[in-house]
C-alpha cells in the first residue's frame, strides 16, 4: 500500500489510522463484504482516501458538512471514513426518512453535500431543493467522481477530538439532536468493546446488520475492520439470510436486538437446521431482553457466548453483562465497562444507596461532544462531566447494575410509581405472550391507569384473567394492569425500540 500514510499526529488516532494501519498489515485480505461485492484492506484504504481528496476538492479549504441518506452498503463505510479524514463532519440519516425529516436534517446541520442512494435520490433532491449545493448519488457519477480524485495520501492533519459523524437521535421525546460523536469517543469505544467481548481480532468475521446511521449499527461494522478482522455487510435484516450468512461466513460474532429474536423464534422447527457453532461472542443491545427471551437465547446458542450491553448514541457503551452472569444476575445490565464510572442519583443529586432507584449518571472517554447546535439541551443531559438519558436505576450489593425504566416512561397510579419495565417482564412469563409494552393512561380517579398492549404467539390465544393472574404472582396489586389490549404488533423504531409516543396516540385514540 505505497504512498498511504496516516492522516493523525503523533499523540492523536482517528478511524483511518485504525483501518490503514491493519491495510498495512494484511493488504489482500478481503475487508468488506456485501452480497457480491466486496473490497481488500488495499481497495478500502485507497477509496477511503479517493473519498476525502474528492470532497475536500468539492467543500474548498473550509471543510464543511456532509450527510449520507441511503440503507447499508458496501460504500457507506468508505464516505464516513473518507470524509471524516478529510475533517468534513458527516450527518448519518436513515433510508426510511421522510422528506420532511431529511430537510430537518439538512437543514439543521447546514449539510452543503449530500451522497445518496439512487433509488432515493428524486426524493432526496425535492427534500432539500437548492439548499444542498451537492447531491451525488452512488452510481456510475460517483465512481467518476472517485476515479478523477487522487488515490495519494491525505495532507491535512486531524485531532482525534474532530467530530467523525453526526448521528440524529428519534426525536421521540422532542426534536431530533445531532449527536457529536469525535474520532476520539469512536476509537476508544473500538478498544472496549475489543476488550469486553474479545471478538474482534485480525481472525474474527463479523456480520453486520443493523442500520449503520445509528451510532451503535455502525460500530457493528467498524470495529472488526479497526482491528484487521473482516464483516459481512447484509443490507437489511432478514432473519434467514443472517443465519445463513453466520453458517456459510463461520461468523464469530454478531449484532441483534430483541426484535430479531422474536423472528427467529417465530421460525419453530426450521431453526434446527442452522450451524451457529462458530459464533464467539452474540452481542445484545438498543433495548432490553427480557429474562424470558434470555433463557431461550442461551439454549439455542450455548452457555458462554451472549453479552447484553447498555448505552446511549451519547455515551456509548456504558455497561455489559456478561455470559457467565446472564441466568445467574436476572434482569440485569452488568457492570460498567472499562474506564467508565456510573453514579446513581437521587432529584436532589445525592448518591443513592444500593438497592435504591435514582437516575443513572455515566462518564467515560467514549462520550460525545454536545448536541449539534442545542448548547441548552447538552447542558440539560450533563450534571458536570456525568450524563444521563433519563433512565432510572439501581445498583446491587456486588455492584451490578439494573435499568428499572426511563423517567419520562414511570407511571404514577394512585400516586404509586409503577415502573413499565417491571410490568413487561411480568407479562413475558406467561407462555403465550411474545411481546408486551405498558404505558399509563389518564384516568379520573388514580391520575393515570396502567394499560398493557400484548402480543401473542402465532397460533395462542389467552384470557384476561390469565395475564391477571401471571402479573399477581410477581407485582403489587396496583402495579397490574387494569385493561389488556391484544394487539397484532407493538410500533416500532428503526432499531426495534417500542415506539410509545406512538404507542400513547394509539391509546389515546381508543379512548
Amino acid at each position: 500500500m505505497t504512498g498511504l500514510v496516516r492522516s493523525g499526529n503523533s499523540r492523536s488516532i482517528t478511524i483511518f489510522d485504525g483501518i490503514l494501519a491493519a491495510g498495512n498489515r494484511t493488504p489482500d485480505k478481503v475487508a468488506i463484504r456485501e452480497n457480491a461485492r466486496a473490497l481488500t484492506y488495499a481497495q478500502l484504504c485507497e477509496r477511503i482516501v479517493r473519498v476525502a481528496n474528492a470532497a475536500a476538492a468539492i467543500m474548498g479549504s473550509t471543510p464543511g458538512r456532509a450527510a449520507v441518506f441511503m440503507p447499508n452498503r458496501i460504500e457507506y463505510l468508505e464516505l464516513v471514513c473518507g470524509l471524516s479524514a478529510a475533517g468534513i463532519e458527516t450527518c448519518t440519516i436513515g433510508p426510511t426518512a421522510s422528506p420532511a425529516e431529511v430537510k430537518f436534517v439538512c437543514d439543521d446541520a447546514n449539510v452543503q453535500m449530500l451522497f445518496v442512494e439512487p433509488s432515493l435520490e428524486e426524493m432526496a433532491r425535492a427534500s432539500v431543493g437548492s439548499t444542498v449545493a451537492h447531491i451525488l448519488p452512488l452510481d456510475e457519477r460517483y465512481e467518476q467522481m472517485l476515479s478523477r480524485s487522487s488515490p495519494s495520501s491525505l495532507d491535512r492533519v486531524l485531532d482525534w477530538e474532530n467530530i467523525f459523524s453526526i448521528p440524529y437521535t428519534s426525536g421521540s421525546t422532542g426534536r431530533p439532536k445531532g449527536v457529536k460523536l469525535s474520532h476520539r469517543c469512536r476509537v476508544l469505544s473500538c478498544y472496549a468493546m475489543a476488550a469486553e467481548h474479545a471478538c474482534y481480532g485480525p481472525d474474527d468475521h463479523a456480520v453486520a446488520t443493523t442500520p449503520m446511521f445509528h451510532g451503535a449499527g455502525f460500530l457493528m461494522a467498524l470495529a472488526p475492520l479497526f482491528f484487521g478482522g473482516s464483516v459481512e455487510l447484509l443490507s437489511s435484516f432478514d432473519v434467514d439470510k443472517l443465519m445463513r450468512t453466520i453458517e456459510k461466513t463461520r461468523a464469530t460474532s454478531t449484532y441483534m436486538v430483541p426484535t430479531h429474536f422474536s423472528s427467529l423464534f417465530a421460525m419453530g422447527d426450521k431453526l434446527t437446521k442452522y450451524d451457529r457453532s462458530s459464533l464467539k461472542s452474540l452481542i445484545v443491545g438498543t433495548a432490553p431482553l427480557a429474562q424470558s427471551m434470555k433463557a431461550r437465547i442461551i439454549e439455542y446458542f450455548g452457555e458462554g457466548k451472549l453479552f447484553e450491553r447498555y448505552g446511549s448514541t451519547e455515551a456509548s457503551i456504558v455497561s455489559a453483562l456478561r455470559p457467565k452472569d446472564q441466568l445467574r444476575k436476572q434482569q440485569s445490565i452488568g457492570l460498567p465497562l472499562a474506564a467508565t464510572h456510573v453514579r446513581i442519583l437521587d432529584k436532589q443529586g445525592n448518591d443513592v444507596s444500593a438497592g435504591e432507584v435514582g437516575e443513572l449518571y455515566s462518564t467515560s472517554p467514549y462520550m460525545f461532544s454536545g448536541y449539534l447546535n442545542l448548547p441548552d439541551a447538552t447542558e440539560r443531559a450533563m450534571r458536570g462531566e456525568w450524563f444521563t438519558a433519563g433512565d432510572l436505576a439501581r445498583r446491587d450489593e456486588e455492584g451490578y447494575l439494573y435499568l428499572v425504566d426511563r423517567k419520562n416512561d414511570m407511571i404514577i397510579s394512585g400516586g404509586e410509581n409503577v415502573y413499565p419495565r417491571e410490568v413487561e417482564e411480568a407479562l413475558l412469563d406467561h407462555p403465550a405472550v411474545e411481546q408486551a409494552a405498558v404505558l399509563g393512561v389518564p384516568h379520573e380517579h388514580w391520575g393515570e391507569q396502567v394499560v398493557a398492549y400484548v402480543v401473542l404467539r402465532q397460533g395462542m390465544t389467552v384470557e384476561t384473567e390469565d395475564l391477571k393472574a401471571t402479573c399477581r404472582q410477581r407485582l403489587s396489586r396496583y402495579k397490574v394492569p387494569k385493561e389488556f389490549r391484544l394487539v397484532a404488533a407493538l410500533p416500532r423504531n428503526r432499531m426495534g425500540k417500542v415506539n410509545r409516543q406512538e404507542l400513547k396516540a394509539m391509546a389515546a385514540r381508543s379512548q
